[in-house]
Order: C-alpha cells, then sequence, then structure tokens
C-alpha cells in the first residue's frame, strides 16, 4: 500500500482518488475524506491521541495537508504541549499571536513511520469498504418490490444465494417454491424483500413463494398495469401449485381480466411460464364484498352469500354439485379465496342450509301459539331460535306474522319461557359434564374404563406412518396437533399444519402431498 508513502504521496494522490473511485464506483470525496481521516490517525500515532488535528486535501498541490492546533498560553502555563503552545513561542511561528489563540502548524508527513502508515491503510481500506457497503444498501433498498435477475452462487444450507453482480442476495427456504429445482449457474429471477444491514455487508432478501412476486411479474408482462390503467387489487397463492389475482380497471372500456389474459392467453402464459406451471386465476375485482367472494370462488358458481359484517365472515351456499368445486382440492379454492379477499368463508351445501333450515323451523314450532307457517316466515326473515324471536319487539311481530298486539305480546313471553327453559337444560348437561370428567379424573389411571381413554391415538400414529417419508416423530406430531384422519392434515393450509403441530412449514408441506397422493391411491 503506497497511499501514505511519503516520497509517492504528493506525485501519485490524484491518480489514487480517480483510480479507487472509478473502481469502486465511489463518489472521490469518499475517497478523499478515508485519505483524511487515514492521515489523521497516523498522526495520532506519533503525536499523541489527545492533539487537536485537521487534514485537508490540497487539490492545488496534490497533497494531503495536516495542521495541528495549539492553544496559545502564558510561557509558564503550558499543562500539555501537545495542546497549548507559550506565548513566545507562538509569536515566533507567528507574531501577531495573542492569547487565547488556536495556532494551526503545518505538520510535515514524513515524519510518520512505518507502523503508522500501516495502520492508516487498514483505516482507508476500512472506510472505502464501509462506504461502498453503504452505497450498495442505498441502491438495492430502493429495489424493494422489484423483480431482480441473477445467477445461482451457491447453497448454504437450504438457502439460495443469488449472485446480483454488485452483491449477493440471499433466497430463504420458507421463501422458495418447494416443488422448484435450481443448480449452481442457473439463471434465476426472484421479488426483492427486503435489504438487511448485516456485519459482512447489506444482505438483500429475495422471494420466489411471495404474492408480490407474482404481481410484479403481471407489471412487466401487462402494459395496461405498467401504465396504471389495469391494477391488481389483490393477490393470493399457493406457491407451486395455483394463485388467484383480483383485477379492476380504471377505464370502463378495457376488460382487466382480458388485459391479463392477453391475445390467446399469450400474457398470462409468460407469467405461468416463470412460475414453472403455477395456475393463476384471474378475477374481476368488485367493491361489494359479496360479489368479489362469488367472483374468487370461480369456477365454482354460488347461490347464496349471508353477510356477517361484525364477525367479518360469510357463509357461503351453493348447490350439491358445487360443493366439491368451491371447496377445491385440498381445500385450496376456498382457501385462496379467503385469503384474496380478507373475509372468512364458511361453504356450505344447499341440502345442508335446507336441513338446518328445517330443524330451526322445527323448533320454533314448538313456541305455544306459532304455528308452522308463522316459523317457516319467522326462519326466512333469520330468525333461528326462541332467544332471538324473544328479542323482538311487538311491533316487529305484529308486521312480520299480521297478529294483535295481544297475540304478539304472548308470543314474545312464551319464546322467552322456552328460551328460559333451553338454557337451563344446557346448565344442567354441562354440570353433568363437568361431574363426569371430575370423577374419571379422580379415579386412578388403572380403574379409568378403557372406552374413556383415547385408544385411538396409537391407531392414527400408525396411520399416518403409512405416508411416505413420515416417521415416527412427525406422525406423533400429527396426532398430537389433534389430526384423526389422514384427510385432516390436507383440509389445512400448510401453515395451520405447521403452527398446529410444531414441524417446519417445509416438512408441512412434504406431510400434506404425501397425504394427497395416499388418499387418490386409496
Amino acid at each position: 500500500m503506497t497511499l501514505l508513502d511519503s516520497s509517492e504521496l504528493e506525485s501519485e494522490l490524484r491518480k489514487v482518488i480517480s483510480g479507487v473511485s472509478r473502481d469502486k464506483n465511489l463518489d472521490k470525496a469518499v475517497i478523499v475524506d478515508a485519505l483524511e481521516q487515514a492521515v489523521v490517525h497516523a498522526a495520532r500515532r506519533s503525536l499523541g491521541a489527545t492533539s487537536d488535528l485537521e487534514a485537508h486535501y490540497n487539490e492545488e498541490t496534490d497533497e494531503i495537508e495536516l495542521y495541528q492546533f495549539r492553544t496559545v498560553v502564558e510561557d509558564d502555563d503550558v499543562a500539555n504541549d501537545q495542546i497549548e503552545i507559550a506565548l513566545e513561542d507562538a509569536k515566533k511561528l507567528d507574531a501577531e499571536s495573542v492569547m487565547g489563540d488556536a495556532l494551526g502548524v503545518k505538520i510535515d508527513t514524513s515524519r510518520f513511520g512505518r507502523i503508522a502508515a500501516q495502520s492508516a491503510k487498514q483505516i482507508i481500506v476500512q472506510k472505502v469498504r464501509d462506504a461502498e457497503r453503504a452505497q450498495i444498501h442505498e441502491e438495492f433498498s430502493d429495489r424493494v418490490g422489484e423483480i431482480l435477475s441473477g445467477y445461482v452462487r451457491r447453497f448454504e444450507r437450504n438457502d439460495i444465494i443469488v449472485d446480483l453482480g454488485r452483491t449477493e442476495a440471499v433466497i430463504p427456504y420458507k421463501e422458495q417454491v418447494p416443488i422448484e429445482k435450481f443448480r449452481v449457474k442457473d439463471r434465476i429471477q426472484a421479488y426483492v424483500l427486503d435489504v438487511k444491514r448485516a456485519s459482512r455487508g447489506p444482505q438483500v432478501v429475495m422471494s420466489r413463494g411471495h404474492s408480490g412476486f407474482l404481481i410484479a411479474l403481471f407489471g412487466q408482462h401487462v402494459t395496461e398495469i405498467y401504465d396504471g390503467i389495469v391494477t391488481i387489487e389483490s393477490a393470493a397463492r399457493d406457491p407451486g401449485y395455483r394463485s388467484k389475482i383480483a383485477v379492476y380497471s380504471k377505464d370502463s372500456s378495457v376488460d382487466p381480466v382480458g388485459a391479463c389474459v392477453g391475445m390467446k392467453g399469450a400474457r398470462v402464459q409468460a407469467v405461468v411460464n416463470e412460475l414453472n406451471g403455477e395456475k393463476i386465476d384471474i378475477v374481476p375485482y368488485d367493491h361489494d364484498p359479496a360479489r368479489l367472494v362469488c367472483n374468487a370462488l370461480a369456477p365454482a358458481v354460488v347461490s347464496k352469500v349471508i353477510v356477517d359484517e361484525e364477525r367479518q365472515s360469510m357463509e357461503v351456499i351453493v348447490a350439491d354439485d358445487q360443493l366439491s368445486l368451491a371447496i377445491g382440492k385440498r381445500g385450496q379454492n376456498v382457501r385462496l379465496a379467503a385469503q384474496l379477499t380478507g373475509w372468512r368463508l364458511d361453504i356450505k351445501s344447499e341440502s345442508s342450509i335446507e336441513e338446518k333450515l328445517n330443524d330451526a323451523k322445527n323448533v320454533l314450532a314448538t313456541i305455544d301459539g306459532l304455528n308452522d307457517m308463522m316459523a317457516e316466515l319467522l326462519v326466512q326473515e333469520g330468525y333461528n331460535t326462541p332467544a332471538e324471536v324473544a328479542e323482538l319487539s311487538p311491533r316487529s311481530l305484529l308486521r312480520l306474522l299480521n297478529l294483535e298486539q295481544d297475540q304478539a305480546l304472548k308470543l314474545i313471553e312464551n319464546a322467552k319461557v322456552l328460551a328460559e327453559s333451553q338454557v337451563e337444560e344446557e346448565k344442567d348437561d354441562d354440570v353433568e359434564t363437568q361431574e363426569l370428567l371430575a370423577n374419571a379424573s379422580a379415579r386412578p389411571v388403572d380403574e379409568v374404563d378403557a372406552g374413556e381413554v383415547d385408544t385411538r391415538y396409537d391407531e392414527r400414529v400408525n396411520m399416518f406412518l403409512q405416508l411416505s417419508g413420515v416417521g415416527e416423530a412427525t406422525a406423533y406430531a400429527l396426532a398430537d396437533g389433534g389430526y384423526g384422519t389422514i384427510g385432516d392434515i390436507i383440509a389445512d393450509s400448510a401453515e395451520e399444519v405447521s403452527q398446529k403441530t410444531g414441524i417446519a412449514l417445509g416438512v408441512a408441506r412434504t406431510v400434506q402431498m404425501a397425504a394427497d397422493r395416499y388418499l387418490q391411491s386409496e
């Protein structure tokens, strides 16, 4: 390192600054600042840590000028000659010096030894490295939310390290698509999730499983989205398998779904190819949540939607032959529709709803003074229990059932009596249940009947062990998580399986795929 060599510093400094600035793609001011700090640091090793030093780059002479400042004091009051100078000595340097002045004296840098120069070299290298890292962090922080291309450099544990040219990025295992496999030197595109500061430099975190990756891909291939005419209002993904996006057009003459599909499906097919065959459903966005849910559940046809705004949930009723289509394979269709709309969805068939309404009608018909026709009218209006009828006002009941005032009051009173009796029955049932549980727990284990113990636990473990790739630890975790059948496993999302059982998300996805294959073979 020759940056501080006394014989070459003045003649080569400008060349060094330009070279480092060009090679590292850094501002020259950053290099100059690093050099100035390095000179000051080297000087402190020779002149003392308490010295008041300043260094400046002189472009005209092409040198780093170093100055030591000392305060002018009385001749007999010099306590520290590193920061103070006697008035008599100061006048020799500057005849106009007076008490209290800060006198700066230029220092010859050739005084510094080899150790000081080596220390300065380390500072310059570190400062340049820090500046380079800061520039990379700033550059990539502005690109969060974009898609970047690179090459697979290596694998660290299960993470993919991507070479982006100026720096490396990481695709964590949880942000990868389970069915995708890459090799070293493969070209790879991914979505920039975050840029973190780390001791080894900025860490760019990317994802191929994030819904933002899907949105950004459509932005690249659909001109109307790039121009802002069509917007993707929401997106939901089951990475590697199926996705849904809700699109909206600000121009009534532009069909948002058609724009995303493209001529002969060219645009959506380009996105599908990048996602390695992932199926994509494009649905029109609607400001009415109920209509949006109906669109999101396509291709299933929805018969009726009951909205509960307080609980942010909807009860979706479909024809019996549409039930499996609405739910989808492994519950995928309804799960993605719920993610897309932000509502909790409960899919029910028309026959089950009809059965439920008949049960409610039969219960209401037991209210003294209420016949079957009146009970059916109340059920159609959404009143399914005696307690709900008891809360009605006489005026409402008069309007609904065309009754007299006295009849309405009597009917409400009878409904209250029946509702209270039902509450008492439920309390009695709860007390009996608690007593049974208390008696069972009070007896030694040897005395508990075999029928009162979950004898199916071992059976469930053995059943889960039949799944390909499932070991004993995973099988017990599934049983402890409350799963009773293999079908229960694929009814939940991979995230839910992971949360209930404590197994890793990747393992949960593998278990679900094994369960799906098992059920298909059966």
